[in-house]
């Protein structure tokens, strides 16, 4: 990566990546923190509002080129960029662990090897995924007509990205975007700023031209400002709901179309048939994972009574085990927290549940020391007065309620703003039918929860407040085209409905309304026949084309 100019304490220094090169910011650095340790480790230059400004208007004009590359090409591009990624996986997951927080090991289960599928899936597929489609046509008087649905680039892709999947979340929407077309600009998290950058000089490294991947470093203040450029195509945002808010409220100001995704309060249902040893592990490892800072994290879990008590101690006994600590210094499950502020909101959360009631069953108390660190945390005893089961969390805690039935479960769990993922652990066919069709999330997993992220044919959003549209998969892809009808006519008389407006056409409209739309079989008939001694339509059609189209009258 860049040079190691020195600033304070002589960190290195790592700079944007704007139309192919590295360009230092103006507005001053800001430091890449090791969560662990809490010490910078380098620093990050930031571009100031024109340098910005002046990356959008790279991108622009790299788009006109790029959006007329072939698919083989954009995807020979693609291909070289995994092969980087898998050339230098070890030095990514440590930047991860190093920036971020998780574990190497797990910074390769859940950023490095989802992203890699996805590269795959979209260099071997985009073609497929995005070819011109024929709309075969069912109204008789266009039936010369010859119909197609095309997928047009939109143009620059602004990407904003968190920092809790600061690879995984990421490499996979800028690859889409330059599959569909799109010149790209990424806006990697403060807290990230480094692994997004990395995607910049892997970009360069492997050949894509000048303007068609640039990875800025701002400021909050120029990020907004970026939201408001009319230049852009699109808005793909990932983060808070009130971030989202107002992505979506500065898009607006141009009809910029946005993709947001903004967390979730995902839960799990534990049906009393459930494999109980299965759901306690999968939903200890799913609350847990990257110290349970996912969006599609179990952060509540509604489990019915008569197996409720056996559950229970079999998710304590599995949350003992996870060792918390850095596991640059040894093997860990729970690394460090990435922000400071975040784990005063797990904190918060903890401690107004046991101020109503809540019962700690493991965890709970914030370690002292240096480092970001929280413990894995059970609760029991939880119910919707409290916030833990309302609101993100965002941390390693689990809240588990005891419910009476698999409906008041349902109802319970459909009881949130938000719509990410949900799960259900069931072993019966009757109870997973009614998981899959009445939990309300735009991703539902059957005895297991979190996985389909990392398949990458899966569409990934959610629905009422964790967002609009989707990522990954087909569905993903098509986010970031734009579908445009084509209708060509090779004929060379006048249309049907052109000029002059005389008696027959007027005759022509009526027989064909009756002929065509009428519920009366009866009437239709009639009026089927009249229609089929119009000269005009014949004269328009020609004899095998009207007999061939017979279909839509009939």
């Amino acid at each position: 990566m860049p040079s190691a100019a020195g600033a304070s304490a002589d960190l290195p220094v790592y700079h944007s990546w704007v139309a192919g090169k590295e360009l230092p910011g103006r507005a001053g650095t800001r430091p890449a923190v090791n969560p662990a340790t809490q010490q910078a480790f380098a620093e990050a230059s930031l571009l100031d509002g024109a340098q910005a400004k002046e990356a959008v208007g790279l991108a622009q004009a790299a788009f006109a080129a790029w959006s007329r590359t072939g698919f083989k090409e954009r995807a020979r591009l693609l291909d070289r960029l995994r092969q980087a990624v898998v050339d230098e996986a070890d030095a990514i997951a440590t930047l991860v662990e190093r920036e971020q927080g998780k574990p190497a090991a797990e910074a390769y289960a859940v950023e490095i090897l989802p992203a890699l599928e996805a590269l795959l899936y979209l260099a071997r597929h985009a073609e497929e995924l995005l070819r011109d489609e024929v709309v075969p046509g069912q109204q008789l008087l266009l039936a010369h007509k010859e119909a197609r649905l095309v997928y047009a680039p939109l143009g620059v892709v602004l990407a904003i990205t968190p920092w809790n999947y600061p690879w995984g979340l990421c490499l996979p929407i800028v690859a889409a975007a330059l599959m569909a077309g799109d010149t790209v600009l990424l806006k990697p998290a403060p807290a990230t700023t480094l692994v997004g950058l990395r995607i910049g000089a892997l970009a360069k490294q492997v050949g894509f031209p000048d303007g068609v991947v640039n990875v800025l470093a701002v400021d909050d203040l120029v990020a907004s400002a970026l939201t408001e450029d009319p230049r852009l195509g699109k808005i793909v945002f990932t983060g808070s709901r009130t971030t989202g808010k107002k992505v979506m409220a500065a898009a607006a100001k141009n009809l910029t179309p946005v993709l947001l995704e903004l967390g979730g309060k995902d839960p799990a249902i534990v049906c009393r048939d459930a494999d109980l040893d299965r759901a306690a592990r999968g939903i200890v490892w799913a609350a847990f994972a990257n110290a349970g800072q996912t969006c599609a994290a179990v952060e509540r879990v509604y489990v019915e009574r008569p197996v409720a008590e056996d559950f229970l101690k079999r998710v304590v006994s599995e949350t003992r085990r996870l060792r918390l600590g850095d596991s640059g210094g040894g093997e860990v499950e729970i690394g460090p927290m990435t922000l400071e502020r975040q784990r005063r909101i797990v904190e918060e959360h903890v401690a107004d549940a046991v101020a109503k009631g809540a019962a700690v069953l493991c965890g709970g108390v914030t370690p002292s020391g240096p480092g970001l660190y929280y413990p894995p945390t059970v609760l029991a005893n939880v119910d919707h007065t409290m916030t833990v089961m309302r609101e993100e969390t965002f941390g390693p805690v689990l809240p588990i309620a005891v419910v009476d039935s698999f409906d008041e479960a349902l109802r319970l769990a459909n009881e949130s703003g938000y719509g990410l993922t949900a799960s259900g652990w069931t072993r019966g066919e009757q109870s997973a039918r009614r998981l899959q069709r009445e939990l309300q999330a735009g991703v539902v997993t059957i005895n297991d929860h979190l996985s389909s992220f990392g398949e990458a044919t899966a569409p990934w959003g959610g629905m009422k407040g964790s967002g609009i549209g989707r990522t990954h998969g087909r569905l993903g892809l098509h986010e970031l085209v734009q579908p445009k009808y084509v209708s060509r006519d090779r004929g060379r008389g006048a249309e049907l409905w052109w000029y002059p407006y005389d008696r027959g056409f007027a005759a022509l409209l009526a027989r064909a309304a009756r002929a065509l739309y009428s519920t009366s079989q009866l009437q239709r008939l009639g009026a089927q026949l009249a229609l089929l001694r119009c000269s005009r339509l014949w004269r328009r059609f020609g004899l095998l084309r009207l007999v061939a189209n017979l279909d839509k009258l009939f």
